[in-house]
């Protein structure tokens, strides 16, 4: 054989019966999962608040619109207010835009979440069904 085929990298789906056989890279593994979860829920959580806030300051944007709206309706269309009114609704369109971007994001978390919790179960069972035959 020459060089190049006497590659020893073997690809991971070759390796899963000998998975639990290698405690460093169980252990880095482990490590590496354990090391993300907790920035993965932070970063929803501020998320979560974010959004939230973001709700709340759209409502407000709304109602103080709707309020703009009827002083000028009711003092016949001051022109300083209706720039105004202009500016509100771009705001509140720009704060609908950033909640669109906050639910996407929050939605990859969770899902990234999510992989993270699969994986540890999955590495959890394929631990313990080496400790399992090896006590057999």
């Amino acid at each position: 054989m020459d060089k190049d085929s006497d590659s020893t990298v073997t690809s991971l789906d070759e390796n899963t019966e000998n998975f639990c056989s290698n405690q460093t890279r169980d252990i880095l593994a482990e490590g590496i999962l354990n090391h993300f979860k907790p920035v993965v829920e932070k970063l929803d959580e501020r998320i979560q608040a974010t959004r939230q806030a973001q709700q709340e300051l759209k409502t407000q944007l709304d109602s103080l619109s709707a309020q703009l709206r009827d002083i000028e309706k009711a003092q016949h269309n001051i022109p300083e207010f209706s720039d105004k009114v202009k500016e509100l609704i771009n705001v509140k369109h720009k704060v609908t835009v950033i909640a669109n971007i906050l639910i996407s994001s929050q939605e990859r978390l969770a899902g990234l979440h999510k992989l993270i919790e699969k994986e540890q179960r999955r590495r959890q069972a394929l631990l313990d069904s080496a400790i399992s035959t090896n006590i057999s």
